[in-house]
């Protein structure tokens, strides 16, 4: 009779373990970004970075993101954006959140983080994807990263397009802004069940290479010296070289 009882055992235990697989999927939060190059899709990881993801949100759920700027791209280092309006001009933020780059995700390809200026917790509004791996923007013992907080699960292809945009000066932009302005439509809430459809765009053409950025740009200078104008992340949301105090 242990035979029967045992098998029963085993069966509610793996049905548990589906009904638990099914409401983690279920509580996977993405977002849509829908972009005059196309859409791509970014996985929260509110497990790792609760405080980030929150505020990501919060700044998806009010409608900020519609018509704000890609308006730093950098093929093989980071595209960046979501504070700058269509005028070049810098929108209001809510306050700053704490930075959570110890929170074990690592600036890898495809991964989304917080963008900020030098001061490690003045993150708000901005975010930055990972074209490449960029170690440089992890968190040492001696200084501060910058926080990963989700990921691109669809339409990479998208972010890859965007980062090999012709590049220069716009508006108080001195380099690395998009010739061709890279758009954020909008910025939604997705359900498990809702997939993406890329708006259609033509291929932009390869960069010139004037706009290529210089080989030490995906090497960037420590946090203690993110002041410069080559700080990885940096907001330059001003023309100045270095970003705006806080």
């Amino acid at each position: 009779m242990k035979k029967p009882v045992l098998a029963s055992a085993l069966v509610g235990l793996f049905l548990s373990f589906l009904f638990q697989s099914s409401a983690l999927a279920a509580n996977v939060e993405r977002v849509r970004v829908t972009t005059n190059f196309g859409a791509f899709v970014i996985e929260m990881q509110r497990d790792r970075a609760p405080l980030t993801v929150e505020n990501f949100l919060f700044y998806v759920k009010s409608g900020y993101y519609t018509n704000t700027l890609f308006h730093r791209t950098i093929s093989n280092f980071v595209i960046q954006g979501g504070g700058v309006g269509l005028d070049y001009k810098a929108k209001p933020t809510q306050k700053a959140i704490p930075n959570e780059a110890g929170n074990g995700l690592k600036n890898l390809r495809g991964t989304v983080g917080l963008a900020r200026a030098s001061g490690p917790h003045s993150g708000d509004c901005q975010i930055y994807v990972n074209v490449a791996d960029n170690a440089d923007l992890d968190p040492l013992p001696t200084r501060w990263g910058y926080a990963v907080f989700g990921k691109i699960t669809e339409g990479m292809e998208v972010i890859d397009r965007i980062s090999i945009s012709p590049t220069g000066a716009m508006g108080p932009f001195k380099q690395d802004a998009p010739l061709e302005p890279v758009v954020i439509q909008k910025a939604e809430l997705i359900t498990e069940q809702t997939t993406v459809t890329p708006t259609p765009a033509a291929t932009p053409s390869a960069p010139t290479p004037s706009a290529t950025p210089p080989t030490d740009s995906t090497s960037p200078a420590p946090a203690e010296e993110a002041g410069k104008a080559a700080s990885p992340a940096g907001k330059e949301t001003q023309p100045a070289a270095a970003p705006p105090p806080k």
